[in-house]
């Protein structure tokens, strides 16, 4: 059965979602699904921006020639060339044989490179490049470059006539559409914003400079609607969410608030963590707690977007720093993670090192600052230690 919706007048959404699949590119939990959205333009020509997911495969297809409605599909435009995008570009052909893709010339490769079968429809591509106009009739599009947004083809096309911005990858996020195709039809702060956060700084974070070169482009258009790859439409409100891409795209702290995340064999390095985020909590900070062997990494780097102090909490392990820590760390230097404070609490039983270890992976990071006053566990914390985590405490909370 199709399940087509109207995004606005002759835009028509063909798009799926996807429950089953339990890990975006096969590494990020995505617990509410994903979705796979493409958009069809009925004109004096028709046009199909972007395919799907094989996994939806066949419900995209039903549902592009119901929206069709019988009539020929005349072109394929290709903004994002990755597979859960892409992956229906052959079959399309199949079915629509005598469309016409339009691209830019750092897709051509790539289309070779997937469907290689494909080579005369490739080589008929309608190649376009930067504020080059594609006219449907009444309809006009524009095609915005975008590369590293974040693979190197990226182009975002958008419609003059309605002011809707297709904008791939951007302001997508993790989660299946639950029948409202809108933004403003779901609690998006409440239930969407965490998979937008953990979206946008695990895939696209580490390029910001880029992110950020696109939204200029974007102030230049008189967008009325943003149609993202992945997730809800956004028609109202729209300068809440760009706002939010502006803050992660210039990896400035969300909130000012601390992020506690501490890695823990036996109990003992997450009392101390505990310890230390009440007595941060009670000097009037916001505070979240989190134990890095139960979330994953997704999360927590995430996490370390929205705050701008983090409290990284770890046991010396084999001489190094307990692995989910380490992890974490590794992984806020590949995403470019800067200008952020942090404290450090460690533990060992006989010899401490976590601390001096962490310390040294913070430094690799641009602008950020580790605090003197940290926290050395000797196996467990004890009473005597209450001056301790009162002075780090202190130090946390006056570094907001």
């Amino acid at each position: 059965m199709q399940s087509i919706q109207t995004v606005s007048e002759n835009t028509i959404y063909v798009g799926a979602s996807d429950r089953r699949l339990a890990k975006f590119e096969n590494l990020f939990p995505i617990p509410r699904g994903v979705s796979y959205n493409a958009y069809v333009i009925l004109d004096e020509k028709t046009a199909l921006l972007d395919t799907a997911d094989a996994s939806v495969g066949a419900q995209f297809l039903e549902n592009v020639a119901a929206a069709l409605d019988g009539r020929k599909l005349d072109y394929l435009i290709v903004d994002h060339m990755e597979p859960d995008h892409a992956a229906m570009i052959e079959a399309v052909l199949v079915r629509w044989p005598d469309l016409r893709l339009v691209v830019n010339a750092k897709t051509l490769p790539m289309l070779k490179m997937y469907f290689p079968t494909d080579s005369a429809a490739i080589d008929d591509a309608l190649v376009v490049k930067e504020g080059d106009t594609l006219d449907l009739g009444k309809h006009k599009l524009t095609f915005v470059m975008a590369p590293m947004v974040h693979w190197p083809e990226v182009m975002m096309t958008f419609d003059t006539t309605t002011g809707t911005l297709f904008s791939a990858d951007a302001f997508g996020t993790f989660g299946a559409l639950e029948g409202a195709l809108f933004a403003d039809e779901v609690d998006f702060a409440g239930k969407w914003l965490d998979d937008a956060r953990r979206y946008y700084t695990n895939i696209v974070g580490k390029y910001g400079v880029q992110v950020q070169a696109v939204l200029k482009k974007a102030a230049t258009l008189s967008i009325e609607t943003i149609a993202p790859l992945h997730g809800p439409v956004w028609r109202k409100n729209l300068g809440w969410f760009i706002g939010k891409y502006d803050l992660w795209s210039r990896c400035e702290p969300e909130e000012k608030a601390v992020v506690v995340l501490y890695g823990s064999m036996y109990g003992n390095t997450a009392s101390a963590a505990n310890a230390l985020a009440a007595k941060v909590a009670a000097k009037g900070v916001k505070v979240a707690v989190h134990d890095l062997s139960c979330i994953d990494n997704s999360e927590a780097v995430a996490e370390c977007w929205r705050a701008s102090t983090i409290v990284l909490a770890a046991p010396t392990y084999n001489g190094g720093i307990y692995l989910p820590a380490a992890n974490l760390l590794e992984d806020l230097k590949a995403l470019n993670l800067h200008d952020r404070t942090f404290a450090l609490v460690e533990n060992g039983s006989w010899a401490p090192m976590s601390a001096k270890l962490m310390a040294a992976k913070i430094g690799e990071l641009k602008n950020c600052t580790v605090l003197d006053a940290k926290v050395t566990v000797r196996g467990r914390l004890t009473a005597t230690q209450d001056a301790e985590l009162e002075a780090c405490a202190a130090a946390v909370a006056a570094s907001m």
